[in-house]
């Protein structure tokens, strides 16, 4: 069975096809099915299927459409990412305790998709507390990257992006807080968007067997993965908005428009590489040939800015915040570790690692004075902002590397031209927007010459997430995205 015309179609080429009639949702419903039949058995992106309820959606779709009834995403395939909650499915976290864990009601996000007439068709694989750049649990086993089973697909959201790859339906949900949007997306070659801080409320999106709660997550967002850049901004539009559990907490305003409508009118800070983590050649070259594009084009390009945020001092600052927060739910023995570890520091000893260590441990009033630390982080990004309207910078420091299992993520190390360096390191290039809480959108350009996705990230503006999304797909439309994986074209 050969891929149809609509496999690697976007949803808004989808929505536009089943409005004029030319296929059903039933027919996309079948032919994503028909595919993750087909090749999913080499990449194991879906680890949940859903089809009898998704060709029942489907269905239920259609006979809306012929209704004359309308919705942002009716009738469009959908796949989840296996932490939120869907109703009726098994949600771990790749925990294995968890296993046998069953949702009983949908994620807020997940019930907002269904109101809009998507079809979910399935959950997406993750690591373990999604806590790794690679998708892998003892539950659902290893997911593959499409254009090399050999290497990861990124992670946490790594099924997601695995998925859109392959072609299983043009958009997913996934989830950031290390790069869990953007590193997937990059090393699957497609797109993602981790949107400003507390924009997208994470209801729902919640490690079992811990209530569906509204509840404030430092630092983590929810949001889309797609196979094209306009359709971002369609999955963002049903996603974001108040909790109306959540006592008026969150963004109530519509999010402005984009800055600018057309590429000679943007101000752009490129960042291709820093000494805290460089990047590698491959990573470089993408880099360096899209400011080339982007300047004959007439974007105002510049590579160095006084007004910048030093990398080395937010890095520090951000491995703290990211550990203080998240060894919160690390168990005794891991704190015990920590903390023995930590008083073995010396004071001059500012690598990235001992920042962790170092988070892990630290006081609730160490914490205050980060997050005023984080304020005055803010401030500087707002003043950045005042000059420019966008930073492109590298979201991780190479391409996609081998399947790499070891269980201690800070022995594992990452080979970048030739220099191994430390492997939780490669959070710092994620943590350049994840910290100030700024919108990034991730976006392909192209392939290696090893034939894996290179791509960057668009950092913008405080709420202004429509800025980098919209510079997103003008430099999609300019100079190309998404390419289909050749062993999995068909």
């Amino acid at each position: 069975m050969a891929k149809s015309q609509w496999s690697f179609k976007s949803a808004t080429e989808l929505s536009a096809a089943l409005a004029a009639k030319q296929v059903s949702a039933v027919e996309l419903a079948q032919d994503a099915i028909g595919r993750i039949e087909r090749h999913d058995g080499r990449i194991n992106a879906i680890c949940v299927r859903d089809f009898a309820r998704g060709l029942e959606a489907a269905r239920a779709a259609d006979a809306a459409r012929a209704r004359g009834e309308t919705a942002p995403l009716l009738g469009i395939p959908v796949t989840v990412k296996e932490s939120y909650n869907v109703a009726g499915l098994p949600t771990t976290w790749g925990f294995p305790p968890q296993k046998d864990f069953v949702a009983s009601e949908d994620a807020l996000s997940i019930c907002r998709v269904k109101q809009a007439g998507g079809v979910i068709l399935g959950k997406t694989n993750v690591p373990v507390g999604l806590a790794d750049w690679q998708s892998y649990n003892e539950i659902y086993g290893t997911t593959n990257n499409p254009f090399d089973l050999g290497r990861t697909p990124g992670g946490s959201s790594g099924g997601s992006s695995a998925a859109l790859a392959a072609g299983y339906g043009p958009l997913s949900l996934g989830s950031d807080i290390g790069g869990s949007l953007r590193v997937p997306a990059f090393h699957c070659g497609v797109y993602a968007h981790k949107p400003t801080y507390n924009i997208v409320p994470p209801r729902g999106h919640t490690p079992p067997p811990f209530p569906p709660i509204p509840l404030d997550r430092d630092l983590a967002v929810i949001g889309p993965m797609a196979r094209s850049a306009a359709d971002l901004s369609l999955l963002l539009d049903v996603m974001a908005g108040p909790d109306p559990l959540d006592n008026g907490v969150g963004y109530r305003l519509a999010l402005p428009p984009s800055r600018h409508t057309a590429l000679k009118d943007f101000r752009v800070l490129v960042i291709d590489s820093d000494p805290v983590l460089p990047s590698d050649k491959d990573v470089r070259g993408s880099i360096e040939r899209l400011a080339d594009n982007l300047a004959k084009s007439g974007v105002s390009i510049a590579r160095h800015s006084p007004l910048l945020p030093d990398f080395a001092d937010s890095s520090r600052l951000y491995m703290r915040m990211l550990m203080g927060f998240l060894g919160a739910f690390f168990p005794a023995e891991a704190i015990a570790g920590a903390q023995a570890g930590a008083a073995q520091l010396k004071a001059d000893n500012t690598s990235l690692a001992a920042e962790r260590l170092r988070g892990m441990t630290q006081s609730h009033r160490d914490w205050v004075l980060d997050d005023g630390a984080r304020a005055r982080l803010r401030a500087q990004w707002r003043e950045l902002f005042r000059s420019f309207d966008a930073v492109i910078c590298p979201i991780m420091p190479t391409p996609a590397y081998p399947h790499d299992h070891s269980p201690d993520q800070e022995v594992r190390r990452i080979r970048i031209d030739g220099t191994d360096h430390v492997y939780a390191d490669q959070l710092a290039w994620p943590g350049i927007a994840t910290l100030p809480g700024l919108p990034a959108t991730a976006i392909p350009l192209g392939l290696s010459p090893q034939g894996l996705p290179v791509g960057v990230q668009i950092v913008g503006p405080w709420l202004e997430d429509r800025t980098p999304l919209k510079l997103a797909e003008l430099i999609e439309r300019e100079f190309g995205g998404f390419v289909p994986p050749p062993m999995f074209d068909d």
